[in-house]
């Protein structure tokens, strides 16, 4: 199956928006979804973008706040303004739990609906528990591995492999070479699939 690859970090926003069309996109057009956890801070940096983060700039966080409010409605999907912590990698690498499980499309839409989706702690040791149980899986066996040495290696050459590929942020959309950043781009994604039928 033709893949889509979709580079995210769990603290963006508009990858939470993009995610909840890309799934129906994807099934649409005959496409999987590859899901590709980053750490958006570190893409940034490696991309030469050093520019101050929109919570140290006042006016831009506010329109990013108006922002997120009209796609939320635009795409009617709950918004909660969650605070963002300043890293969100034990969620993120979560996702390579669910992956080695063939469950990340259900992992990921779980943990956006528990975070943006309804206000909750990125970071929090209960939310993640809490994800385990709906998925089927040991919370023991779950938070061990979010803070193990082989979760970070895998987060650590996904950062890599995404970096040499030219992804700079998140989210970003991938088909080939082909790429689309920004939640507003999935009309072009959507144009690009029409015009290419998954092989």
């Amino acid at each position: 199956m033709s893949n889509i690859d979709f580079y995210f970090d769990f603290l963006s926003p508009y990858s939470y928006l993009a995610h909840s069309r890309l799934p129906d996109l994807a099934d649409k057009y005959g496409y999987g979804i590859s899901y590709k956890p980053i750490d958006l801070k570190e893409a940034k940096l490696a991309a030469g973008n050093t520019g101050p983060a929109t919570a140290q700039m006042p006016m831009k966080l506010r329109y990013a706040m108006a922002d997120l409010t009209r796609w939320s409605q635009k795409y009617a999907v709950p918004f909660a303004f969650a605070k963002v912590p300043p890293v969100t990698s034990r969620i993120n690498k979560g996702t390579f739990f669910a992956i080695e499980r063939d469950q990340a499309r259900d992992y990921v839409s779980r943990a956006w609906l528990a975070t943006f989706g309804s206000g909750g702690d990125f970071n929090s040791d209960e939310l993640l528990a809490g994800l385990a149980r709906q998925m089927g899986w040991s919370p023991e066996e779950f938070l061990e591995f979010t803070g193990s040495d082989a979760a970070q290696r895998l987060y650590e050459a996904g950062n890599k492999a995404a970096h040499e590929r030219g992804v700079f942020g998140a989210p970003i959309m991938m088909v080939g070479e082909e790429m689309w950043w920004g939640n507003d781009r999935l009309d072009h994604l959507e144009d690009y699939l029409a015009a290419h039928p998954a092989k």
